[in-house]
């Protein structure tokens, strides 16, 4: 097969947009040039990538084949030039990071602030995004390594357990529940809650449980952070759901009762998550190196 980069990425655009047009825009490239360059792809590869239909295209399992390992080779092409670049900046090294929302909140900043202070050459790039995104970023090849929580699949990907990460639910201090040690969140889904924005990893995660229990949540007001979460319980305004850790760092300034959550997906860890040793860059198996050691 003779296929380079340009045709690897445009299967991936046509295979993202469902179509041969927006994919051929996705690419940079006319339709008519999309076209042919794709008809070119599947003669030289000896199978159809794509099933025409009406309303576009969808891939063939040989199609699906071809762009699990096309998205692979892109990202680890993106990687190169980012390290390239940054060697060219005079930085050794660039490292892409995703993480889930509590690590980002509490397990990180610390431990990322020292690590960067001891590695002046390094630089991060940090994005938050549900454990989900970030384990199917990591088995298509899109990303190295992210901070997940084990309550997800992350069959064929390496996890390994740094930090707890249990959830649990604030309520005022007058409310019924106080009287309770812990709860199920079966329990507490027709309470008005408090949430973080739309988009929020961990909170579309808690709705996306709500919902799987036949009953999405009411939303009295959604706030930006954890403390304003705290800050609107404690109010008497509703109800909300935070890891533990970080409900009792706030409830040193504001008034509420923490009942931890009994379902088996609130017992979470956060782990690391990769697909293998080798796969990992310098930088980045030097930073997992350095995490294993901090929570020793």
């Amino acid at each position: 097969m003779r296929l380079d980069l340009s045709d690897l990425k445009l299967v991936v655009c046509i295979a993202d947009a469902g179509s041969i047009t927006h994919g051929a825009r996705c690419a940079s490239l006319a339709v008519g040039s999309a076209s042919e360059r794709l008809k070119n792809v599947e003669d030289d590869t000896g199978v159809k990538l794509f099933s025409r239909h009406p309303r576009g295209v969808s891939l063939t399992e040989a199609g699906e084949v071809l762009v699990r390992h096309a998205r692979e080779i892109l990202s680890q092409q993106e990687r190169l030039k980012a390290e390239l670049s940054a060697y060219a900046k005079g930085v050794r090294g660039k490292i892409r990071l995703y993480a889930n929302t509590s690590a980002m909140a509490e397990y990180l900043p610390g431990r990322l602030a020292k690590w960067l202070s001891e590695h002046p050459d390094v630089t991060i790039e940090l994005e938050e995004r549900t454990s989900a995104d970030i384990i199917n970023s990591i088995s298509n090849g899109i990303a190295e390594a992210g901070l997940v929580s084990d309550a997800v699949d992350a069959r064929e990907l390496m996890l390994e357990p740094m930090a707890d990460d249990r959830l649990a639910l604030i309520v005022p201090p007058s409310h019924p529940f106080v009287r309770r040690d812990k709860i199920s969140f079966s329990d507490v889904i027709t309470e008005p809650f408090i949430g973080l924005y739309p988009g929020n990893a961990l909170q579309d995660h808690i709705s996306e449980h709500a919902e799987g229990l036949g009953h999405p949540l009411t939303y009295r007001v959604r706030m930006s952070s954890f403390e304003g979460i705290g800050e609107m319980v404690s109010s008497s305004i509703g109800v909300g759901v935070l890891p533990v850790s970080i409900a009792e760092r706030f409830s040193k300034k504001f008034h509420y009762h923490i009942l931890p959550l009994t379902d088996q997906w609130a017992q979470r860890r956060i782990c690391i998550c990769y697909k293998t040793p080798d796969s990992l860059s310098p930088a980045m198996r030097e930073l997992i190196d350095f995490l294993r050691v901090q929570d020793l």
